[in-house]
């Protein structure tokens, strides 16, 4: 049997309290799982010029990694609930925009999966090769074994799964045609510490648009003065084969060859043997190497990122640091 999904409920539920001209909500899609039917949901907030500068929050693309599901849902609770009071956020709604998709696999967090309801990670599916063969981890860089070992692929040659063509399309659709748009991807499950990856996964060497990083490095730095967050890029750590975000970035940047626009996707890597440490019992429990499971820590992880959210936002509507990073390597 399937879990009932809590956090369908509370996506659901966030969808029908919202009575804002500035809120758009649609059903992408869905998957059917043992006969039910698992839709997928996205949050339109603001502007609807698609030119507008954009954050883009996306959660759940590993089922077993639930937390950042909860972290995007929590953030559009009370972004939504501002909506109804603050005047300020209502204009700067008109000229900017957040989307989200806070659950983008719904089959594999209800089949307690990290890869989706056919065995398939996600983030190993895309048609991206990796670069650097000594940086490639046997299995965890993506593979084409077997769907019954995790970080497995899909077939060669075969289409993208369904849950990762659909966030292709959403971002080429609301996030391409931004002059600025930024991307966190929520996720959990590596090391001690909170890691805020920029591209490339496939690869060590410089990408693209590493001074525009930098220079926002820098303002997150001398902004958030006691802020949690390792920024690096992800291959530091590893590369791996297939990552999704590697793949829309490439895309934007063909369109862009110029870099008129600008698009930055990022993925928090919440460091969630921390939690594992501190409570060394929830390693018997599938989700307990991936989320915090007392209410305390949980709840102390729901606001943690809070502030780095609003501070992307933020720097999505201001130029200052992309004209500085003319100035960095």
């Amino acid at each position: 049997m399937i879990e009932k999904l809590q956090e369908l409920k509370d996506i659901k539920s966030l969808i029908q309290s919202t009575d804002s001209e500035m809120v758009r909500c649609q059903e992408l899609d869905h998957v059917v799982v043992e006969g039910e039917k698992l839709p997928i949901f996205s949050f339109e907030i603001g502007s609807q010029d698609p030119s507008s500068p954009v954050l883009g929050l996306f959660g759940g693309i590993h089922g077993l990694e639930r937390v950042g599901t909860h972290v995007v849902i929590s953030y559009l609770q009370s972004l939504l609930r501002q909506l109804k009071w603050d005047k300020d956020l209502k204009e700067q709604l008109k000229t900017s925009r957040i989307i989200s998709i806070p659950l983008i696999n719904p089959g594999g967090m209800a089949m307690h999966r990290r890869s989706n309801p056919n065995g398939v990670d996600l983030m190993r599916n895309a048609p991206v090769e990796a670069q650097d063969e000594n940086k490639n981890s046997f299995l965890l860089s993506g593979h084409r074994y077997t769907n019954k070992l995790p970080w497995y692929r899909g077939k060669e040659g075969a289409a993208m799964e369904k849950e990762a063509a659909i966030v292709v399309d959403y971002v080429k659709e609301h996030m391409f045609e931004a002059q600025t748009s930024l991307s966190v991807d929520f996720h959990s499950g590596f090391g001690m510490v909170d890691r805020f990856w920029y591209p490339y996964a496939k690869s060590i060497g410089n990408f693209p648009n590493l001074s525009e990083v930098l220079s926002l490095k820098d303002l997150i730095d001398d902004t958030l003065h006691h802020h949690i967050y390792k920024i690096e890029p992800q291959s530091q750590s590893y590369t791996t084969h297939g990552d999704l975000w590697d793949f829309i970035y490439d895309e934007h940047m063909q369109l862009n060859p110029n870099k008129e626009k600008l698009f930055l996707p990022f993925t928090l890597e919440m460091g969630s043997w921390n939690w594992v440490r501190k409570n060394p019992k929830q390693i018997f429990s599938a989700l307990g190497m991936f989320n915090p499971m007392i209410e305390h820590r949980f709840e102390r992880t729901m606001r943690r990122h809070w502030p780095l959210i609003d501070f992307l936002f933020k720097a999505t509507r201001n130029s200052f640091w992309k004209e500085q990073s003319s100035n960095i390597v």
